[in-house]
């Protein structure tokens, strides 16, 4: 199974290069973020013409998210993350597809810090937390996929001071990540490039894509049941390059599942 995460950054605006890469890779599912939406607004039509069924988490002007599956009907399980009812921005929206829990989520960016938007960020990513805890608790097969909004360490962004005051890189966001991550979630691109500069995001600003002066901000996280089937995890560049493309690059991984979940029942 072929599972990606791309940060569209407007789906309506950027529906060519979304339909160019789903053709040129033919990922089985993918998680999107900043859909820039409402939910009448989202294109369903010319993605069922690709062959994807959708369901998704609109929100006009900001957020929104989405999970296609390719062939097949992803059945949704929540479409908020728990812990706040107060909470309604589209941020998160989790499915079944193919026997794999889907969660597919939009971390607050957090900015600017010290602030309301950073403190929101924070409380967020707790309920993150809380929520993933229990998904490893009751032992299924799931990936939290999507754009987490923090580059885990100093080989996550380009050799720069400029971004040290920005929430993407704040000690407190970067403790966040790892404290999910070491519940026993699987970072997958982290666990087959280590020590790579591997990024998935470039600002429009400052020539940022040519000089190649990104971060990797956009995570796939694997529960235990699900690392064992990691066979691949890629980031697709060139989609980046493209006219009108988002500032984030697709990243994807090739799972074994019938294997992963054969380990696990072991």
């Amino acid at each position: 199974m072929r599972i990606a995460t791309f940060n569209i950054n407007n789906i309506r605006r950027r529906l060519p290069n979304l339909i160019d890469w789903l053709r040129s890779r033919e990922p089985d599912v993918v998680c999107l973020q900043e859909l820039k939406c409402s939910d009448r607004e989202f294109p369903a039509a010319a993605i069922a013409a690709e062959g994807y069924s959708a369901v998704w988490q609109g929100e006009r002007t900001w957020n929104g998210v989405a999970i296609l599956a390719r062939g097949v009907e992803p059945i949704v399980t929540r479409r908020s993350l728990p812990g706040d009812a107060a909470d309604k921005q589209s941020r998160y929206i989790e499915a079944a597809v193919n026997g794999v829990l889907v969660g597919c989520l939009y971390l607050p960016n957090g900015n600017p810090q010290p602030g309301p938007k950073f403190d929101y960020k924070l409380a967020w990513f707790e309920r993150l937390i809380a929520h993933a805890a229990t998904l490893l608790e009751q032992r299924v097969p799931a990936i939290l996929a999507g754009d987490f909004n923090v580059a885990p360490t100093e080989i996550d962004i380009y050799p720069t001071k400029s971004w040290s005051n920005d929430a993407l890189v704040q000690p407190a966001s970067r403790a966040a990540f790892r404290r999910l991550v070491e519940q026993g979630w699987t970072d997958a691109l982290r666990e087959l490039h280590p020590g790579e500069r591997v990024y998935t995001f470039w600002h429009y600003l400052r020539r940022r894509w040519e000089r190649d002066a990104g971060l990797r901000l956009d995570h796939l996280l694997l529960s235990p049941a699900l690392s064992a089937g990691l066979r691949d995890a890629r980031v697709d560049r060139e989609a980046r390059g493209e006219p009108g493309a988002s500032d984030h690059a697709p990243v994807w991984i090739e799972l074994d599942v019938k294997r992963a979940t054969r380990r696990a029942r072991r």
